[in-house]
Order: C-alpha cells, then structure tokens, then sequence
C-alpha cells in the first residue's frame, strides 16, 4: 500500500497530485504516453482523467479508443495497488471494454472494487466506467486481475 501512503501525502495539491502521476508513470512508463491527472484514490476507489489533446486523437478527433483502454487499465491497476494487502499481488490478464459512445472531451475514468478478504489465488474482475465532462458514460470496461497471495520471503543471513 506505498501507493496510498504517497497519495495521502502528495495528492491535497495540485503540485502533489502531478508528482505522483510522474512517480507512477515512472514505475510504469507507457502510460506517460497518455498523460494522466489523478483525482482520487482510496482503498476500493480510483479516479484518473485525460485531457483531449492532439497526440491522443483519432482520424475523427475523438479521444482514441486505445487511449481511454489504457487509462482503464491505469485505474485498475493503480486501484489493485491501493486496495490489497501487502501480502498479495496483482497482474493484468485480460480486459473487456465497451465503446458507447465517441469521447469528444477529457474523461475520466473510474475503477471501483468493494472487497475486504483476500484469500488464494483468483482471478478479480475490477469494473471501470469512463464518463466525458458532461457525465456522459463513454466506455465501460472490466479490468480481469489475477490476484495471488506473494511468496513469502525466506529470511536468512
């Protein structure tokens, strides 16, 4: 949970907020390519915008489809960071998305897990829902986690 810990310090302020969106995608680097603004973050709730700007349109000047799946995943899985245990961990196996409607603003997207207990291995389906500044619903994806408990650490000399 380091990834909630840095939120709950850096994201009160804008600054802060842009610091931990670095530190994210410096961790993982391909999602600089979309540029993400946190919002909110919290044990079982993530909410990541995209500006629209040029190098994330398509031909139609919408919001690029892969452009808003990669911010899907960017919310689920800095959600799975925030919300398991420090016994556990995550890694992305497969995504279904729907597209509903073209994006023609920012979006945010919204990643939401209501769960407590983690046992054994499984595979989680964390929901994500992509509205545009009027609200509007644009994309509704699930994010499928394979959520295993960590190997456990031989202490020795």
């Amino acid at each position: 949970m380091q990834i909630l810990d840095a939120w709950q310090r850096l994201g009160h302020r804008a600054l802060g907020r842009w610091l931990f969106a670095r530190a994210v995608c410096w961790r993982a680097p391909y999602f600089a390519t979309i540029r993400p603004h946190f919002h909110e973050l919290r044990s079982g709730r993530c909410a990541v915008a995209l500006k629209r700007r040029r190098a994330v349109l398509n031909h139609l000047g919408s919001v690029h489809a892969i452009a808003i799946a990669n911010l899907c995943e960017l919310a689920a899985g800095v959600l799975m960071e925030a919300t398991l245990p420090a016994t556990h961990r995550w890694i992305p196996r497969g995504m279904t998305i729907e597209y509903l409607t073209r994006a023609e603003s920012d979006v945010l997207a919204t990643a939401r897990l209501d769960r407590n207990a983690w046992g054994g291995a499984e595979n989680v389906g964390v929901p994500v829902t992509v509205a545009d500044l009027a609200g509007r619903e644009t994309v509704r994806a699930v994010i499928s986690m394979y959520v295993s408990p960590r190997a456990a650490v031989a202490s020795g000399s």
